[in-house]
Order: C-alpha cells, then structure tokens, then sequence
C-alpha cells in the first residue's frame, strides 16, 4: 500500500507536458508500429497486384512488335531505301528482344507450350524476313515474291497463337486478380478494426491523465471566479503536488491573500487620475472654446466704413429705392455677421451672405464681379461654421480677379455627396504659385486685414475655425494651374458637422 501511495505521488510530481508527451507518445508508437506492418502488406499485395497482368501487356507488346517487323519488310520490299532498310532491321531487333521472355523450354503446361511454339514459330518467320530482305537486295523479284507470301502466312499463325496465349494468360490472371482483390479488402478492414481499437485506447488513457489535470483546475476556477467578483474571503485549495497545477494553485493562493489590499489602492489611484484627466479635458475645452471664439470675431471695420460710404454716394446719385436695397443688403450682411459670429449656419445663410457681399461689390464697382452659382438645394439646411463661404469669394475678388486685363469670373458650386459636402470656388484671375498655396495652407501667411475692402475674415481664419469645428485637418484644397490661370479652393467638410 504504501508502496503504491509513492508511485502515485512520483506520477503527480511530473510536470503536465511531460505526462501528456508520455501518453501521447506510447499510443503514437504503437499506431505507428501496427501501421507500418499494415503498410507494408499492403504494399505487398498491391505491388503483385500491379504485376498480374504484365504478361497481357507483354503480349499485346510482342504483337504490335511482330505486326512492326512485317509492315518494315512489305515497306522495304515496296521501296528499296536505306531509311526502310534501317527500320526492317530495328523492327526485327525489338521483336527478337522481346521474344526472349517467352519460354522455350518443353512442358505440358499449356502455357509454356503455346509460348514455345510463338518463339519457333518467330525464329523461322525471322529466317523468312532475312531471305527476302537478301532477295530484294539481289534483285532476285520472284524470290523475294514468294519469300513475301510465305512470312504473310506465317505471320497469320503466329498472331492467333499469341492472341490464345493472351486470352488463357487473361484467364489465369483474372482469377489471381479476384484472390488478391479479396486479400486486401481483408487489410483494409483489419487496419480499420486495430485503428478504431488502438484510438480507444488511446482516448481512455487520455481522459484519465486529463481528468487529474481538470479537477484541480476547475476548482482552481471557481475560486478565481468568486474573487473575480470581489469575494476575498473563500477557503483556499491546498495541494503538495509538483506539477505545474500544483505550482499555479500555490501562487493563486498568495495572490489572493494581497488582491484585497491591491484593489484598494488601485481604486484611489485611478480615482484621482480620472479626476486629473477630467480637469484637463475641461481646461482643453475651454481652450478651444475660446481660440474658436476668438477667430470669430475679427472683421475689419473699414470694410464696414466704406460700405456705407458707398451707400451715402448712391443717394446722393441715384433714387431713393436702389438706395434702400443697398441699405438694405448691408444690413443683412453685417446683421449676419453680429449674430453668427460665434454660432453655426445653414448653407443657405451662407449662400445668402455671399449673395449680399457680391451685390455690395457690385454696386460699389459698377457691376464688375461676374459671379455665378451651382448649389444642390437638398443640403442648404445642413449645418457649417458660419463666415466661411464669403471669405473664400472675398479672397477670389481681391487676390484673383481685382486689376485684371480680362472680364472676371467666379464660380461658387456646393455638392452633395454621400459622407460629405463639396465646396468649390473657383475664379479666373491670377493664380497663385505653388510656394505661395503651401504657405496658405501650413498657416504662414498672416491675416492683417489691411486691405479696405476686407472684413478681415481670411484664410488663415477660414482654414483654423474649420479645423477646429470639426476636429479634423486637410479640410482644405487650393489648387492652380499656373501663373493668370485662376485658381480653385476646395472645402470637403463632414455631413454631420463639428461640435457647437
């Protein structure tokens, strides 16, 4: 008994991989023992398998070859040539070759009789086709004649002699076919019976080495599952075993007894990390808020002088009603501005910005801004950072088009796209050079609004209050094909719009 208790306490100390490769291992040996004997019987049996009907095709062979030898001897006899001549003598060569695996010794076995007879019966046909070939050679025509009718007749009976040795050969070999068919249908089922017995032994084997290695572990699992939940206080699995789940179970007995305390800590600690990532993120938010609000409110107020002064001249030169819709159309632009300056806008109140601004300008410069409009009417209710559209005509007016030799143009085109909208402006006027669109677009050109027709609001502006908005950068495109070849702006801003 005690005895048996030791060899029970060796088996448990050895590690889980070692156990596992000792029991996979035997029954892999063993199958690969009792397959290798089954391979090689059926090797065996398939090799005489394969040999049953090689004398058929030798035959079959020989046949062919004799049918050779006359076909060479009637082409040298029709045609007197070196090349017939050559093929009679290779012809002859391979049928002689061939004969050589037909008996030639006496017996009463039907078989070895017929296959002596062939070769007999071959020589003197051999014998025939040499004194014709020797005839034809000589010139000799009545000869080599009869010598031509004779091998015929010949080759007549030495072909019905090895079509019966082929079909008593068939015969016999069918019947050595069937007995080694049933051989290895024998194999086949014994190798299915001892691999179905050596997998059931092998799975029971198996199962009792896995069913010492799942025990422990699934109550080892239990008790990680009430700690999961926060259940400290279980009673522990104590184990004297070497093995790796003897090892686990003695570390996880350790970790639990300072798990308690560790949560505890890392709850504090994370508490006031949170805290701290609260704080920052408010004072990033509030950082923003006011860059965003702070790109919003510059406009120039001289561009906002010389409107009006504009106004004062029109009264005085024209009647009093254009005068009302000048006033009026600058009304509406700068109460656009007052009350969107740190708001959002629809496309369409964007669209009618743009609108007032270039009517403005065309009042100002005798009709001089030819500007014309492509929009998709189903997106003008989606939403946008105000004071966008205008800065983007405003700078085709005044960097573009303004103190040209030509007439003018500029193309407003809003698209909708799946995902997005598409903003072009477009203008024929200057163009810009490829340095001069990177330092717009990398934020090095400053926004001085100097300019008196300006309301300040420039690309920089444009190109930052987006970024913001939507959080997102490479917003916008310039591009131009060259120097008085205009130039395109492109804005591909999100459906869905920015945060407010």
């Amino acid at each position: 008994m005690e005895e048996e208790k030791k060899k029970r306490r060796r088996w448990r100390d050895i590690p889980l991989a070692t156990k596992m490769i000792l029991a996979v291992g035997s029954i892999m040996v063993m199958m690969l023992v009792i397959n290798m004997i089954l391979y090689e019987q059926v090797n065996k049996t398939i090799r005489r398998m394969d040999t049953v009907y090689s004398s058929n095709v030798d035959l079959t062979d020989l046949s062919a070859s004799l049918e050779n030898v006359q076909q060479a001897l009637y082409s040298y006899l029709s045609v007197k040539t070196s090349d017939s001549l050559e093929n009679y003598y290779r012809c002859e060569q391979d049928y002689r070759y061939l004969l050589e695996n037909l008996s030639s010794q006496i017996s009463s076995n039907p078989t070895k009789l017929l296959e002596r007879n062939i070769r007999q019966m071959s020589e003197t046909y051999l014998s025939l086709t040499g004194e014709g070939v020797a005839a034809k050679r000589g010139r000799n025509v009545e000869k080599y004649k009869e010598i031509y009718d004779q091998s015929q007749e010949l080759y007549g009976y030495i072909n019905s002699y090895i079509y019966q040795l082929n079909s008593q050969q068939f015969r016999n070999n069918s019947s050595s076919y069937q007995a080694l068919r049933e051989a290895l249908r024998y194999l086949e089922i014994s190798s299915l019976v001892l691999m179905a017995v050596m997998m059931g032994i092998g799975a029971l084997v198996l199962f009792a080495i896995t069913k010492g290695m799942i025990e422990p572990l699934a109550n080892l699992a239990e008790i990680a599952h009430l700690v999961g939940q926060g259940n400290f206080d279980v009673k522990m699995t104590k184990t004297d075993s070497l093995d790796e789940v003897g090892v686990v179970t003695r570390a996880f007995n350790t970790m639990v007894e300072s798990l308690g305390e560790y949560v505890v800590r890392t709850k504090e600690s994370m508490e006031k990390e949170q805290q701290m990532m609260e704080k920052e993120l408010l004072m990033k938010n509030h950082l923003k808020e006011a860059q965003l609000k702070y790109l919003q409110s510059q406009i120039n107020p001289h561009f906002l002088f010389n409107s009006l002064n504009a106004g004062v001249q029109l009264a005085m030169l024209e009647d009093a009603e254009k005068t009302c819709i000048f006033v009026e159309k600058m009304a509406d632009f700068f109460r656009y501005n007052v009350k969107k300056g740190l708001e959002d806008a629809s496309l369409g109140e964007e669209l009618t910005a743009v609108e007032n601004y270039i009517y403005i300008l065309n009042v100002r410069f005798a009709g001089d801004i030819h500007f014309t409009k492509k929009v998709d009417e189903s997106i003008m209710e989606c939403r946008v950072p105000s004071m966008i559209l205008q800065p983007l005509v405003e700078n085709a007016v005044n960097h573009g088009i303004r103190n040209i030799d030509w007439e003018g143009k500029i193309l407003l085109e809003i698209t909708g796209l799946e995902d997005n909208i598409l903003i072009r402006v477009k203008d024929n006027g200057k163009g810009m050079s490829e340095e001069r669109i990177r330092e717009v677009l990398d934020g090095c050109m400053e926004d001085t609004g100097e300019q008196s027709d300006s309301t300040g609001v420039g690309m920089n502006n444009v190109i930052s209050r987006l970024e913001l908005y939507y959080d997102k950068k490479n917003l916008v495109e310039i591009n131009s094909p060259g120097e008085n070849m205009g130039t395109e702006i492109i804005l591909t801003l999100p459906r869905t719009g920015g945060e407010k």
